[in-house]
């Protein structure tokens, strides 16, 4: 089973270390300088230190040849690009499975990213969405994992779990698409506003609220759009939503906790050097909830705070802590 991974950034480098573990993997990276660091050095320094790639990982700036031979196309992209790389995987391999990786809303359109691959591919296309509660560095490291493989063909899905599933890379299948994309999208915003939180010295309690409530937004917008609850409920959405609210790890936390500090949004983001998906996402998914009448209070407040020089931290959690008492 060869498979070919688009995009050798952190989480692209991780899912190829993991799946060379078993399957001859090739990892495509867009720059060719990067490309040819990895191919030499055997580790990806600059996105996933301290691991070191098995002999079956292979390393590519050649798109064409990687996007031909592969049995599986697995796309790890920010969600800007997605659009982009599956239309040329569709252009020099139609038909061949396709499995993407990206988390959020695509800015201005709001769309989700099965709706990208499927206005690209079509309704009958043989693809599916890998998501769920998972740190790159603890996937390179062999550290245990579950995550969760939708596809809307229960055939297809059943068939790549059983295929790449592995003792500490547990993959559970999903015909859930919408409830797994909002799950794994959503998530960042409500983890922005946790680490605004844990900035400010909210504490646990306040922590805890978070979650709890940025999970019910994350249900009503779901539910609206055709999300199972149940799915909400799983490694998609509750088990994604906690890791990345409470791990140090994560990136849309770290936004967060410098928004609190007081820093600009454009320094934060360079000083990160990592995609923080929950930016974008915060616009496009207030602008969801608006358009179907879902109350998102949490996401609203943090839209506010990340696009508005007028509405600081405090700011941003006094609007919430004002809002009138109501039935859970």
């Amino acid at each position: 089973m060869r498979i070919a991974i688009f995009g050798a950034g952190a989480w692209g480098t991780a899912l190829a270390v993991a799946f060379a573990r078993t399957h001859p993997v090739s990892l495509w990276a867009r720059d060719r300088e990067h490309a040819a660091t990895l191919t030499r050095e055997r580790v990806n320094a600059r996105y996933l230190p301290g691991v070191t790639f098995p002999d079956n990982l292979s390393i590519s700036n050649d798109f064409e040849p990687l996007a031909r031979n592969a049995d599986l196309h697995l796309v790890v992209t920010p969600l800007a690009g997605l659009a982009g790389t599956v239309a040329r995987l569709h252009d020099l391999a139609p038909g061949t499975p396709l499995l993407w990786a990206c988390k959020g809303l695509e800015a201005g359109t709001g769309r989700l990213p099965h709706e990208i691959v499927l206005d690209i591919l079509g309704r009958d296309a043989p693809c599916g969405v890998l998501t769920g509660p998972s740190f790159a560095a603890e996937v390179g490291a062999d550290q245990p994992t579950a995550v969760t493989l939708a596809s809307a063909d229960a055939a297809f899905a059943e068939y790549w779990i059983q295929q790449l599933h592995q003792p500490r890379f547990r993959i559970y299948a999903n015909t859930d698409l919408v409830g797994a994309e909002i799950g794994g999208g959503l998530k960042n915003v409500i983890a922005i506003a946790a680490g605004v939180s844990d900035g400010m010295g909210f504490g646990l309690n306040a922590r805890a609220a978070l979650i709890t409530r940025g999970l019910a937004e994350i249900t009503r917008l779901g539910t609206a759009l055709g999300a199972r609850p149940e799915t909400l409920m799983g490694l998609a959405g509750m088990g994604d939503l906690i890791l990345t609210c409470t791990g140090d790890l994560s990136r849309n936390r770290r936004v967060g906790l410098s928004l609190a500090q007081g820093k600009s949004l454009a320094d934060i983001l360079r000083d990160l050097g990592h995609v923080a998906e929950g930016v974008p996402t915060t616009r496009a998914a207030a602008r969801l909830a608006a358009a179907h009448g879902v109350e998102m209070p949490i996401t609203e407040a943090i839209d506010g705070l990340l696009h508005s020089d007028h509405i600081g931290p405090r700011d941003a959690v006094e609007r919430l802590l004002s809002r009138e008492p109501k039935h859970e």
